[in-house]
């Protein structure tokens, strides 16, 4: 996972964010406190204005746990980085990021 257009951050965070797009409303309410711009609007398939969701990027996330307490749908959930890339999938019907196979596995 990860956007190419972003840098590195410093080192590994304990805990990461994941949204859970079936959940998810796309009012991007999340985007505003996300302090390292880890998290991406994902366009709708048909209506890429009317149909959002978001995506959280694994390697960006820092796990500042500010995204889950303002999502109004209580969508995303902090999870231990090292299950993260394992739970993300699961969660993730569309995605942004080049390469991240999206839909995996059936939502949880």
């Amino acid at each position: 996972m990860g956007n190419p257009s972003k840098p590195p951050r410093a080192r590994d965070p304990r805990i990461v964010a994941v949204v859970n797009q079936q959940g998810c409303t796309g009012c991007e309410a999340c985007l505003t406190v996300c302090p390292v711009d880890s998290i991406e609007p994902v366009p709708g398939a048909a209506h890429p204005g009317l149909f959002k969701l978001v995506e959280i990027d694994l390697d960006r996330c820092i796990g500042c746990g500010l995204c889950p307490k303002i999502c109004p749908w209580d969508t995303i959930d902090m999870v231990d980085y090292k299950q993260a890339r394992e739970v993300a999938p699961t969660r993730t019907f569309r995605s942004v990021v080049p390469g991240h196979r999206a839909g995996a596995a059936s939502p949880v």
